[in-house]
């Protein structure tokens, strides 16, 4: 079963998007929930209609990514986490870590779904994520697992 996506769902995809997925997942979970639209000739022009305006929406959000990323600019977040002897910690820090992070370090909200790890960081040290924040302002953020 084809549907258009009004939504981004995990494992699934993007907002927007056309997937296929089982029939029972898509007729008694996803379009009654309002997360997706059956996939038929007269939707797929809503589509069109639907795209052009969230462009707008996020054509108007550009210049506030841009003021994030310069509030940004170079600073290094510290996160704390539980370690052991060798510098392996507990668990592994995740996109939400650095999203609560950056609020309140930073001050700046970054919704948690933008923000790329490169690897998992299971030891204390320096990384980069990747904040992709408009197809237009991608940038990078520096952080420092240390031990608490």
């Amino acid at each position: 079963m084809d549907i258009i996506l009004l939504k981004d769902i995990d494992k699934v995809g993007y907002k927007h998007e056309v997937v296929s997925v089982k029939p029972g997942y898509g007729r008694n979970y996803l379009i009654p929930q309002g997360k997706a639209l059956l996939a038929n000739a007269s939707n797929m022009k809503r589509l069109a209609e639907f795209k052009k305006r969230e462009e707008r929406s996020e054509m108007a959000k550009l210049d506030l990514y841009k003021d994030l990323v310069e509030k940004i600019g170079s600073q290094t977040l510290k996160i704390g986490a539980k370690a052991g002897k060798e510098g392996k910690i507990f668990g592994s820090v995740t996109n939400v870590q650095i999203s609560s992070a950056l609020k309140e370090q930073l001050d700046v909200d970054v919704e948690r779904r933008k923000i790329q790890m490169p690897e998992e960081v299971k030891f204390i040290g320096s990384y980069e994520a990747t904040l992709n924040l408009h197809p237009e302002v991608v940038t990078n953020v520096a952080f420092e697992v240390v031990e608490e």
